[in-house]
């Protein structure tokens, strides 16, 4: 009897011991297999997963599985996709491989499994962005003294207003069909102060200078003036000119026309007198045959 519940007990602590190794084992094999590395790429660039193969091993990607192997001895060969196909490589030298011409599409999980060392298996979550736009700023309303800037909107694409280094304002949106936009109105006070507007996202960012708008009595500031100034010197030249050449025309065309006159004038004249010739010659041969 006293041997059965030993039995028993030593079971009861075998079964105990097993379940408590088995849960080690699952938890630790899920942490290795939580063990990710958040990696970005650019649209159009490479990528390149820092994990060396040195004899074998396989890539995979997502659902589709393994999509490059290597083998002792030989290159990576593509085994999967064809839109892979002359653009996933493994280097010879650092023995790395390496995605080119980035696309949109070619986000998501790939793991790298190098079979030949025992290694664990290396996880890269890969987020590909495009290249942000430069901001837009638009001109300057004199009546509330202030400036717009914009930007195309895309993905994780922040707009911020800077005084300095400053930061005065920010948005984003996870709407992609609307472009961010922002509104800088400056005061008297910081007329002084150095104004730019960025955009950025976790690859690349754009700034453009914001230039003042008013100056610091609210009118429009000096280049404004100067520029108005110079495009009203400008029309009134070209009005003057313009002008000038009409009068000019006029007169010549009145000339032109007193000449003309004074032709017909004279071809006149001598017609009256050539017909005032033919007259008295004739009256004087009718004198001559009178007794």
């Amino acid at each position: 009897m006293n041997h059965l519940l030993r039995w028993r007990r030593l079971a009861r602590l075998t079964s105990m011991l097993l379940y408590f190794v088995i849960n080690v084992l699952c938890a630790s094999q899920q942490t290795v297999q939580c063990e990710t590395q958040q990696v970005k790429g650019i649209v159009g660039q490479s990528f390149t997963f820092q994990e060396r193969v040195i004899k074998s091993g396989n890539l995979l990607y997502g659902e589709l599985g393994s999509i490059a192997n290597v083998y002792p001895g030989k290159e990576g060969k593509i085994t999967l996709e064809k839109r892979f196909e002359n653009r996933l490589r493994l280097n010879n030298v650092t023995r790395y491989f390496t995605l080119s011409d980035l696309q949109k599409d070619d986000a998501g999980n790939y793991t790298l499994e190098i079979t030949d060392e025992g290694k664990k298996p290396t996880g890269f979550e890969l987020t590909v962005y495009n290249v942000v736009s430069k901001p837009q700023v638009t001109e300057c309303d004199s009546s509330s003294c202030s400036v717009g800037c914009s930007v195309d909107n895309e993905k994780e694409v922040t707009l911020t207003l800077y005084r300095g280094e400053e930061i005065l304002n920010q948005t984003s949106s996870p709407n992609l069909t609307t472009d961010l936009s922002l509104r800088l109105e400056v005061e008297g006070k910081d007329y002084n102060s150095t104004y730019s507007c960025v955009a950025a996202n976790p690859v690349s960012n754009e700034t453009v200078h914001v230039p003042k708008c008013c100056s610091e009595d609210g009118h429009a500031n000096d280049a404004d003036s100067d520029g108005m100034t110079l495009g009203l010197l400008i029309i009134a030249v070209i009005c003057v000119l313009v002008a000038s050449g009409l009068v000019g025309l006029a007169i010549y065309l009145k000339k032109r026309g007193n000449v003309h006159s004074q032709g017909r004038r004279s071809e006149q004249r001598s017609r009256n007198w050539s017909r005032t010739e033919q007259i008295y010659q004739n009256w004087s041969r009718v004198e001559k045959t009178l007794p």
